[in-house]
């Protein structure tokens, strides 16, 4: 059972986990891994919580990750509006069905916060995906597609933008110091 993420620079995403020593569950072996944990499971270790007949190809970690985690400092959210979504993921070249369980955002650091190399990590499990089913992968924007029929149609092939190379930020516009009125126009302004 995955419990929590770390990232580390130059690293794949890796996870604390408890062991639930359900592997015991209806034979007479002893339960001798229930309760233990386990620190930085690296994310090629994992699969989804689906019964297997056997277990899941793993993924070779530039496959699972295709990028590195891009700092020390991140943040883990649910993307809500797509959760409930089928997602497609890209891996090595094709195209699989995913769930999607949550997003791994870096930031504070060089790489992180620079937009021409921002990246997200989306963790997501294969579905469907022959003998690479059930493999949990983390893809960003650029290898993955959410889907949703009753929203909006998907689209096929690679969208027709390029990723932002700018920072914004409210005072970059040359106008922000020219019209000082604009600026200190506010609740305490004498002017209507």
């Amino acid at each position: 059972m995955v419990i929590a993420v770390t990232s580390l620079p130059n690293r794949s995403l890796s996870f604390q986990v408890i062991f639930t020593g359900c592997e015991s569950d209806d034979t007479e072996e002893e339960n001798v891994h229930g309760g233990a944990m386990w620190a930085r499971m690296p994310i090629t270790a994992l699969v989804g919580d689906t019964p297997y007949e056997q277990w899941p190809q793993e993924l070779p970690p530039y496959v699972a990750q295709p990028w590195d985690c891009m700092s020390h400092e991140h943040s883990v959210y649910v993307l809500n509006r797509a959760t409930p979504a089928p997602w497609i993921a890209k891996i090595d070249g094709e195209f699989y069905p995913a769930k999607y369980y949550f997003t791994v955002d870096y930031t504070d650091s060089e790489i992180a916060d620079d937009p021409a190399q921002h990246k997200q990590s989306h963790v997501l499990e294969l579905m469907e995906a022959g003998e690479y089913t059930g493999n949990i992968v983390a893809l960003p924007n650029n290898r993955v597609r959410v889907t949703h029929p009753a929203w909006f149609e998907t689209g096929e092939g690679p969208p027709d933008f390029k990723p932002s190379q700018r920072v914004f930020h409210s005072k970059q516009e040359t106008e922000y110091v020219w019209d000082t009125q604009r600026v200190f126009n506010n609740l305490y302004s004498k002017e209507k």
